[in-house]
Order: structure tokens, then sequence, then C-alpha cells
């Protein structure tokens, strides 16, 4: 075969690794649990967010999980990685927001 012996182990590996779809599936996992909770003490450390009373007529954006596995160079996995994003594309124009902001840097910034 003409494939080197790395990306032979780097494919095997692949089909070893389960991504959990949900939460449940993950919190099944001591790896996957132990990344949510990186995760989360990373979101609490950096005071991502406030604690606060929802107001009455407030739409709430929803938050969902997404798995990855960071793999090294010779395909071995690096490390189980969660992070918790927030389901922005259930929001409606007028409605949940009247502004869209994008930070863009401009050209003689970036080097």
């Amino acid at each position: 075969s003409r494939l080197s012996t790395d990306y032979k182990c780097f494919v095997s590996s692949l089909a070893v690794v389960v991504i959990p779809r949900n939460a449940t599936e993950a919190q099944g996992d001591t790896k996957w649990s132990h990344a949510m909770k990186e995760e989360m003490e990373a979101l609490d450390r950096n005071q991502t967010w406030e604690v606060v009373d929802i107001p009455e007529a407030a739409h709430l954006v929803g938050s969902k999980w997404v798995y990855t596995v960071k793999y090294k160079p010779d395909g071995n996995t690096e490390r189980y990685k969660a992070r918790l994003v927030a389901k922005g594309f259930s929001q409606k124009y007028g409605i949940d927001y009247l502004e869209t902001f994008a930070p863009v840097a401009k050209m003689k910034t970036v080097r």
C-alpha cells in the first residue's frame, strides 16, 4: 500500500472515538464529562456571563454542546474538547434583536 503507517494509524483511530450527539451521551463517558467540566470552569473563570432574573417578555437563546477531538500530528488523540455554544440562529430580527455587530480589524492592524 502507498499509504504511510502514520496515516493508517490516524484513520483507524477515527473509528475508535465516538463523538457524542448531545450532553446526555457525553455525560456517560468520563473523557467527555471532563471536557465539559473544563469548559464550564473556563467560562466561569472568564466571567462569561452573569446570572440574572429572566424578564417577563424575554425570548431566551438556547445553547448546546459541541464536541470535537483534537489530534497530534502523529494521529494520536491529544484531547477531547467540548464547547458550549449559543443557538443564535433561533433569534428573529426585529423581535429578539435590532442590530448586528461583527468586529472587523483594519488591514493595517493585521501584520
